[in-house]
């Protein structure tokens, strides 16, 4: 019979057609719903790939405790892969996560280790890595793990080429790098023609899952190289593209997929023709305590997404 584990279940999620989005005739434009994976979020690939290449190279042994510094998807995958295979799980977690998030965490039977505020990412980071050392855990290191772009590599990356002949752009938000780098470079190699597109948020907004690289860290997985552009965007178009989203397509995507359509939108009034592929990392149900704050929002003026960084 064939194996139908948590692990099969990862992946080969839905790419549509945003038929009412697109901003010309000759430009369509697709979303990869990775709210679609058993977890309910993108990081479900990473999770996989994670624990599997640390179980194949002994690095992650039976009984053995998870820690992960993570803002919430991560820790999540983490935790639901980590129940199929028996593993304890904590989370170094800042404060500045989405309401509803640790409710969630601790569900999943995770126990959350919060820092301070001013520490930023690295805070958590640095101190999850202290936890293992220290304790004998094993260190997921999502932002540093090979295997997290590689499963975008060898995953989400011939996903969608499988789909679609041309990607004529392909959008993506800037978390640990491992999206838009392993799903760039994948395909670059078919195309090198391929504009590739990373979204973050303005300085010193939060939008979940993504970090503004003006912060000072910059993720070990990120190819800066293969970015063609940089895009930022505020919360309020962030919350502005989810509306509009649920208005027009009927899909309910997360705040980080609001900023991801935001920037493709963008980038697709400068096209005449073309494919324009972007990955919506989860589903918008998680962030409903967020949402009576996102219909206050008001688009302010000369907002900083309207100028790409190159």
């Amino acid at each position: 019979m064939k194996n139908l584990d948590f692990f099969s279940a990862v992946g080969n999620t839905p790419l549509v057609e945003l038929v009412h989005l697109s901003p010309k005739d000759g430009v369509r434009m697709f979303a990869k719903l990775e709210g679609n994976n058993p977890s309910g979020s993108i990081k479900d690939r990473v999770a996989s790939y994670l624990i599997r290449s640390a179980e194949n190279s002994g690095a992650l042994i039976q009984g053995q405790t998870i820690v992960e510094a993570s803002t919430g998807n991560m820790a999540l995958a983490l935790a639901a892969a980590a129940k199929q295979r028996g593993y304890q799980m904590r989370a170094v977690v800042p404060p500045q996560v989405a309401p509803g998030i640790p409710d969630l965490l601790v569900l999943f039977g995770v126990e959350i280790l919060w820092m301070e505020p001013r520490l930023g990412m690295l805070g958590p980071i640095e101190e999850a890595q202290r936890l293992a050392k220290e304790n004998g855990w094993w260190f997921a290191q999502q932002f540093a793990n090979p295997a997290n772009l590689m499963a975008h590599y060898e995953t989400t990356g011939p996903e969608i080429l499988m789909e679609l002949d041309k990607v004529d752009v392909f959008v993506a938000g800037i978390g640990t790098g491992g999206t838009v780098t392993g799903v760039g470079r994948r395909l670059k190699e078919r195309n090198s023609e391929t504009l590739i597109v990373g979204v973050e948020p303005k300085f010193g907004e939060r939008l979940q899952g993504l970090r503004s690289l003006e912060e000072g860290y910059i993720p070990p997985l990120l190819d800066m190289s293969l970015l063609d552009r940089r895009f930022i965007v505020d919360s309020p178009s962030a919350f502005a593209a989810v509306r509009r989203l649920v208005e027009m397509e009927g899909i309910f995507a997360g705040i980080s997929s609001g900023a991801v359509l935001h920037a493709a939108l963008r980038v697709a009034e400068g096209m005449e023709s073309g494919n324009v592929v972007m990955t919506f990392a989860d589903h918008g149900w998680k962030y409903m305590n967020a949402f009576p704050w996102m219909t206050q929002q008001k688009r302010p003026e000369g907002a900083p997404d309207d100028v790409a960084w190159w």
